[in-house]
């Protein structure tokens, strides 16, 4: 098939991803290097998953878990530390490589592959008890229901996917606002041209002028559910909670548990989400 072949908006989407890929390969180096990620510290011990992703997950040990869009495998790795059996695939290079240097020394068993997500079929075979995405991840998506394809493809019979995400309602927000309030900026829904943004350099590294432009799309949360049901998952629950994982806006509150909330005296909305869904039991044979 010719480029001529395919559809312009295909051709969009995936020039759009190249950029990211591109920005990602710069600025991944940067931040595994950054004391916010503390790979150091990290190889030492300990797990960085959140307690509320531990106890909505359930327990892992002896259990197959398939970590989407993993970056440098620092939630994968913490799941095998917590007994999981890890695979993470993330489309950065850069990231992966990363990934397989912590896994030298956390759990030489974890599998990282480079790929990206909407074809991970074509390099990944198996199944598995768990799939795993989270923080961030699913605005670099343009296609959420060939990603929800993919999560079923590989959520082994009663097995399920598990997804905490920022809430669309938050991507709404205006993130240009150094005061303490709330103002609207984008669509909640999302369009076919994507957002861009532009970066002097990555957060993590402010002192790094390393600039870029990243393109995310919008996903409404029923997208997002019915993308997971037309693939034939079954919604167990879905949870939306007042904190995110990062500082979304100027103004937000890191608390104690790490969760990062609107300062006090803004409205309560909520920021994340967490949705389990499941795959039935293969049928028993009689």
């Amino acid at each position: 098939m010719s480029a001529a072949d395919v559809p312009r908006g295909a051709r969009d989407a995936e020039a759009y991803l190249r950029n990211n890929r591109e920005l990602w390969r710069l600025w991944t180096p940067l931040k595994a290097a950054s004391t916010q990620y503390d790979l150091a510290g990290f190889r030492v011990g300990g797990s960085r998953m959140r307690a509320l992703e531990r106890a909505e997950v359930g327990e892992v040990r002896g259990r197959s878990l398939l970590h989407l869009q993993c970056h440098v495998g620092i939630d994968t790795l913490s799941w095998a530390r917590l007994g999981a059996r890890v695979t993470g695939v993330d489309f950065a290079a850069e990231g992966v490589a990363t990934a397989r240097s912590l896994a030298t020394d956390i759990d030489p068993s974890a599998v990282f592959v480079e790929a990206d997500v909407l074809a991970l079929p074509d390099h990944l075979d198996g199944h598995f008890d768990i799939v795993y995405t989270s923080h961030g991840v699913l605005g670099w998506l343009p296609d959420l229901r060939r990603w929800a394809e993919v999560v079923a493809h590989f959520v082994a019979p009663g097995g399920f996917v598990y997804v905490f995400e920022s809430h669309p309602a938050a991507w709404m927000l205006d993130n240009r606002l150094d005061t303490a309030e709330l103002r609207l900026r984008y669509s909640y829904f999302g369009e076919p041209e994507p957002l861009s943004f532009e970066y002097r350099s990555p957060t993590a590294v402010p002192d790094r002028e390393v600039p870029g432009v990243e393109y995310a799309w919008g996903h409404s949360l029923g997208e997002i559910v019915s993308a997971l049901a037309s693939a034939g998952l079954t919604i167990e629950f879905l949870h939306e909670w007042p904190f995110v994982a990062w500082r979304m806006l100027p103004c937000m509150v890191e608390h104690d548990d790490y969760w990062w909330r609107l300062p006090d005296g803004l409205p309560s909305i909520p920021l994340s989400f967490s949705l389990r869904a499941s795959k039935p039991p293969a049928p028993q044979r009689s």
